[in-house]
């Protein structure tokens, strides 16, 4: 593992620090999210440089990391919660705060400074606080350069930066300064983020400066502990681990002070059991039978195949294809990674609970249609595919019972890619353990994941699953925004009855003023 588990001081708020600390330290975290507060290390009482050098004495006596955390509540105006904030009137109190945390966390050897935009004000239009937010933010790293201290921005659900592509778009306005970050609470990934937690952490990658960790569910901005909500927590550490971080992450479980060691005790637990095993985040060479490879090699969607197309039983994209893209230095091309992986499962079955999780590594994660569906939520991406083939392959190699274990085992323990990969792979294998096929795709539709929902209703779908969850699963795409050329063979199955369940959809879409998509029109204009 490369990342530090730590926890947040907010959850500790009935605590003395110095004996939150010592809890923290005890249950074997090895770092803290440290929230500047009235009780905890407040930013303007009496004796500041002192009590600093105190605290930086007792974090590094614990053995703990730090980051420095700027959320707390009434800190600034004992009458309005977190206000004000960078995009209010008075943001220049906001800004003088951060840079007072900067120096602060500079004297604690702090990683980073973590803050967000604030809520846009009544009267404030958006135009007006994208410019407050980018001269505040302008502002505060004049302060990061001074003392060596970078900011992270966090993107916070309701304020006006509230999606990491929010937080990305700002710092590339601003000229991408070395010295801002992101913040990524992967609850807020659950909550408001298009794609899942796994993802954003890939998509912000090496901007990565700190991690809160809780569990959400969908559009709903309130902290859980894990497995209260729709996180997937193995597939987020996952991810951390695959993009190489380095840094914390820290639980952020702000409003569990009353029962804060219990708490912090069972989210250990929690994350030490979803921790990836080395097999799981690094499969090196060895694993693959001195097979080397050229990581994260880009694949050109014009020359693959959609998964979710008529044809996709066959799981068209062969090796030849995946080999396509050379390597200069002489490693092997993601097309002969696959060519021996397939050769693997097929001589050993066993071997695809090692291989199954390094596919994204080795062959990529590129739309399969990257111009017409950027996200692969309707035709998918090369590694569902590759994905699809190693299980093609473990089905010629086993019995329909082996099969059907293999593939609840996969879905259930992978994160959200490999749930992808084994639904999109069930056009090809799913005849040969309809039953459990049936059941992962049923498991899929209870999500608000996407891509999930959209990779669960394909072929197989459409030849297997009962006429009422088929109509509810079409349903939801619409509710959810995926588009319908998702869902396989809809022309052939669609009835009046969905006709009738889209018509009462696009009513209820009208009354409330707003639009209804293109595709459920035609649906609609189709049964005419």
């Amino acid at each position: 593992m490369t990342f530090h588990l730590g926890y947040g001081t907010n959850g500790f708020a009935n605590h003395r620090l110095d004996d939150a600390l010592a809890v923290i330290a005890d249950l074997g975290y090895t770092g803290v999210a440290l929230t500047l507060d009235h009780v905890h290390l407040d930013p303007f009482g009496p004796d500041l440089p002192k009590r600093v050098d105190q605290v930086a004495a007792r974090l590094d006596g614990l053995g703990l990391g730090v980051v420095v955390e700027t959320g707390a509540r009434f800190l600034l105006d004992p009458h309005r919660k977190h206000h004000p904030t960078l995009v209010s009137d008075a943001q220049e109190v906001r800004v003088d705060f951060l840079v007072r945390a900067l120096r602060i966390a500079a004297d604690l050897g702090a990683d980073c400074v973590s803050f967000w935009s604030g809520i846009v004000p009544a009267g404030v239009d958006h135009d007006e606080a994208w410019q407050r937010m980018r001269s505040g933010v302008t502002a505060a790293l004049d302060g990061a350069v001074r003392h060596g201290v970078p900011l992270a921005l966090e993107p916070e659900p309701g304020m006006l930066v509230e999606r990491l592509d929010q937080a990305l778009r700002l710092r590339e306005e601003l000229g991408s300064p070395d010295l801002l970050g992101i913040t990524l609470d992967v609850g807020h990934c659950v909550a408001v983020e298009p794609e899942d937690a796994a993802a954003c952490i890939r998509r912000a990658g090496d901007l990565l400066l700190n991690v809160q960790l809780d569990d959400m569910l969908p559009g709903v901005h309130e902290h859980l502990e894990f497995g209260d909500g729709d996180l997937d927590l193995p597939g987020t550490l996952a991810a951390l681990a695959e993009i190489g971080y380095t840094g914390l992450a820290g639980v952020e479980l702000p409003r569990h002070s009353h029962a804060a060691p219990d708490v912090a005790r069972r989210a250990m637990s929690a994350l030490r059991a979803a921790l990836p095993t080395p097999g799981a985040v690094s499969l090196g060479s060895e694993a693959l039978g001195g097979v080397s490879h050229a990581s994260g090699a880009a694949l050109p969607g014009s020359d693959v195949v959609s998964l979710g197309s008529e044809a996709s039983g066959a799981v068209p994209l062969g090796s030849e294809e995946l080999g396509a893209v050379s390597s200069e230095s002489g490693a092997a091309t993601p097309g002969s990674w696959l060519a021996e992986a397939e050769s693997s499962v097929l001589a050993d079955p066993a071997s695809i609970g090692a291989l199954f999780p390094a596919v994204g590594r080795e062959v990529g994660r590129t739309p399969v249609q990257g111009e017409s569906d950027p996200l692969g939520v309707v035709h998918g991406t090369v590694d569902d595919v590759a994905r699809a083939k190693l299980l093609t392959a473990l089905a010629s190699a086993v019995g329909p019972e082996e099969l059907a274990t293999e593939l609840t085992s996969l879905y259930r323990h992978g994160d959200d890619a490999e749930r992808r990969g084994v639904l999109r792979a069930l056009a090809a294998v799913g005849d040969k353990a309809p039953t459990a096929a049936v059941e992962l795709v049923q498991d899929a539709l209870r999500s608000n994941d996407t891509r999930l929902v959209a990779a669960a209703l394909g072929p197989f779908a459409a030849d297997h699953l009962d006429v009422h969850t088929w109509r509810h699963g079409v349903l939801k795409c619409l509710f959810l925004g995926i588009p319908l050329a998702a869902v396989a063979r809809l022309d052939r199955r669609a009835d009046a009855e969905l006709r009738r369940m889209v018509g009462a959809f696009a009513d209820e879409r009208r009354a409330a003023g707003r639009a209804v998509p293109a595709d459920a029109l035609d649906l609609l204009r189709s049964g005419t």
